[in-house]
């Protein structure tokens, strides 16, 4: 069973299992301020689950891909950050997960420090 390291805790779930999912059922915190009542309800159009993802999950959807392409994300900056939309995700394998500020855990304020 792949482990998924978020927010201080260490979950387990099924490979093969929605990452969005698994993480609101373990009680994790995926939304940020408003979005935790005001976000798409998994479909990919809101972009409010992302999360920059070290690991092993499915490729990038399409609507993934389409939403990660407008504000407040940028494509080639999620891109090289390992940055993806939790509910477009399958879990494949043991995850790092880091979520970032703001109501859509863009990457507005990271660095190529960071």
């Amino acid at each position: 069973m792949p482990k998924i390291t978020f927010a201080d805790q260490t979950i387990e779930c099924k490979a093969g299992d929605n990452l969005r999912r698994v993480l609101l059922k373990a009680n994790l915190p995926l939304y940020n301020g408003a979005a935790k009542q005001i976000h798409c309800r998994g479909i990919g159009t809101c972009g409010t689950c992302c999360l920059r993802i070290q690991g092993e999950v499915s490729p990038v959807t399409r609507i993934e891909n389409w939403r990660l392409g407008f504000p407040p994300h940028d494509r080639a900056k999620s891109a090289k950050y390992g940055m993806r939309l939790a509910c477009q995700c399958v879990v494949l394998g043991d995850l790092n997960l880091e979520k970032f500020e703001g109501m859509w855990g863009s990457l507005t304020r990271v660095t190529d420090e960071n």
